[in-house]
């Protein structure tokens, strides 16, 4: 944890290739959007990277084909996904991290990260849901740190409810109960 001012903040390194999907969807820029869509379907993903010579150019996702053909009413089996693809391509690097690519996304505002080795050959894809996922884990992580290391303060004085004597007293919505009053509560 960070403590930065009055805010702490939980970082971590969560390296980019533990949640990244490996072999992403690809497509020649020659192919038509047709084909594209058809390849998306089958593999169930909402993106494919276009290729130029075996080189990432493009991505073209569910929301280009859809404003881009099917709002303008062109047939995607006469349209080439060159034509419709979002470039210049951007990319985050194998070696960088979640939150890098957290970073990158909202820098350059889009919600897929193609994910590139030194050569610039893309090795995967990391989508804005897979942050999230790995988000909600961490969340989920420290609350079960929280609450397995929250400190039980023990006191010594009366019992709010049977009004006896105990050095094992513990607050039970904000009341100061014995073991035997506790435990009543426990039972009901």
């Amino acid at each position: 944890m960070k403590k930065t001012t009055n805010t702490i903040r939980f970082e971590t390194r969560v390296p980019l290739s533990e949640v990244m999907k490996r072999n992403p969807l690809m497509i020649s820029m020659e192919a038509t959007v047709a084909k594209a869509a058809k390849a998306m379907c089958r593999e169930e993903v909402g993106s494919v990277i276009i290729l130029q010579r075996n080189k990432p150019i493009g991505i073209v996702t569910e929301e280009d084909i859809n404003c881009k053909v099917v709002a303008k009413d062109l047939r995607p089996s006469t349209v080439q996904v060159s034509t419709i693809m979002s470039t210049p391509l951007i990319t985050v690097s194998a070696d960088k991290t979640v939150a890098d690519a957290a970073q990158m996304m909202v820098k350059h505002k889009v919600r897929r990260l193609p994910v590139v080795d030194k050569s610039g050959k893309v090795t995967g894809i990391v989508t804005v849901r897979d942050l999230l996922t790995i988000s909600n884990e961490q969340n989920e992580l420290l609350t079960d740190l929280i609450e397995i290391n929250r400190e039980e303060h023990i006191e010594v004085g009366m019992c709010n409810r049977c009004s006896q004597m105990s050095d094992d007293l513990k607050r039970v919505d904000n009341v100061l109960l014995c073991p035997r009053c506790r435990e009543e509560d426990t039972l009901t």
